[in-house]
């Protein structure tokens, strides 16, 4: 089995990042590290960080740099490098994340294949009904109490939650009809791979960010494996004060010109020229 480090994005949400951390004690499979990338936060993330190090056996980076903006991508491009391990699954701080979800990330890993998977998107008043108590005691994660919180919109959602035994799950991945783009609140890669395409485009700022790294990846002879139903994640809703319409419209063009060009290295990536 690989080593293993999960990469957390963040930035100024402690307590969604300290309910993901809360999901992150209960998983099957530890991780062999965890990276907190901090997209400059103030000191309470740092707080939320040091409280859940204590908490574990595995080492706890917090790599961060200064808030100037929405550069996601630089962090994440500095969390790879300094990275030690050989597959790193990422998440956003955003999330909680199913028992199984690192085992599966796992199972599935391969040199030469990104592995992606989907969510359960909560609401306002779902978010703000989320408990401490109700993740660590797996509760969160209840068809029952998923239904209560009015999350289970259609049959997709429904599936999400995981309704039959983990080997049917597993197989409804395989039959999954989507086609598999790099989503960065759940994928995995070999660290390897990523350096080959020079990780993140720091041009880009928010909006399909991941897409593009995953477009290049898929043009440097990659595969793509879907976990639309075995490795569900739940997401917590918060504003997002950082969207930027005309950097919307910027990060569109790279990822056409990527899709286009058949790109594979980033000049604006990990390796700068």
């Amino acid at each position: 089995m690989p080593t293993s480090e999960l990469v957390i994005s963040t930035y100024n949400n402690e307590r969604s990042l300290h309910l993901c951390l809360a999901s992150l004690l209960r998983q099957d499979q530890e991780p062999d590290s965890v990276c907190i990338a901090d997209d400059g936060s103030r000191d309470a993330t740092r707080q939320v960080v040091d409280a859940f190090r204590s908490k574990v056996r595995y080492p706890v980076r917090h790599v961060w740099h200064e808030d100037h903006g929405f550069r996601k991508c630089e962090i994440l491009n500095k969390a790879i490098a300094s990275s030690e391990s050989e597959l790193l699954i990422f998440i956003d701080g955003d999330v909680l994340m199913h028992p199984v979800f690192i085992a599966r990330h796992l199972e599935l890993a391969r040199r030469g294949r990104f592995v992606s998977g989907s969510m359960i998107k909560l609401s306002v008043g779902a978010t703000a009904a989320i408990t401490e108590a109700a993740v660590m005691d797996g509760s969160v994660f209840l068809r029952s109490e998923l239904r209560r919180l009015e999350v289970i919109d259609r049959l997709t959602t429904w599936l999400k939650t995981m309704p039959f035994p983990y080997p049917v799950m597993r197989i409804l991945d395989l039959l999954s009809p989507i086609r598999c783009s790099f989503g960065g609140a759940n994928a995995s890669v070999f660290r390897e791979d990523i350096l080959s395409v020079n990780g993140f485009d720091e041009r880009m700022r928010y909006g399909g960010l991941d897409k593009e790294l995953g477009q290049r990846l898929k043009n440097a002879g990659l595969q793509a494996r879907t976990l639309r139903y075995s490795a569900p994640l739940l997401h917590l809703e918060h504003s997002r004060g950082y969207i930027d319409r005309d950097a919307q419209n910027a990060n569109r063009a790279i990822r056409r010109q990527t899709k286009e060009q058949r790109r594979i290295w980033a000049e604006y990536g990990i390796l700068k020229s």
